[in-house]
């Protein structure tokens, strides 16, 4: 499996991954640089998906990767699992927002997909 290292050892890079993916669950969107995103949302549909197995076993991976974080983790199983019930995968989207100035960096904003507003646009 390929991963970006993001300039980061191997320790911070996970802790920095799981630090995004709650902030994502809990506030639904964040504000963040494209490889970020683009990592950060492989562990946010790994976190949905667990949710939506719904086991003890996926709630004890969620809350390992998670650092024990139970408000998130209740949030995964209770109210993203229910509302993603009818989609298989791609929970999240990535809109280009502007270059950072200084280094040029993409700035993107990372958020969940709205399931009712997805299924309006698909209908027309």
């Amino acid at each position: 499996m390929a991963y970006r290292k993001l300039g980061r050892d191997n320790k911070h890079r996970r802790s920095m991954l799981a630090t995004l993916t709650k902030e994502v669950i809990m506030k639904e969107s964040i504000t963040t640089t494209e490889t970020r995103a683009k990592e950060t949302r492989k562990f946010v549909d790994k976190m949905i998906t667990y949710g939506k197995k719904g086991d003890l076993v996926s709630r004890r991976k969620a809350l390992a990767f998670l650092h024990n974080d139970k408000d998130v983790v209740n949030k995964i199983f209770n109210d993203l699992a229910k509302r993603y019930e009818n989609r298989n995968g791609g929970y999240t989207r990535i809109l280009k927002l502007k270059e950072r100035r200084g280094d040029d960096s993409l700035i993107v904003m990372l958020k969940l997909v709205d399931e009712e507003n997805s299924t309006s646009e698909e209908s027309k």
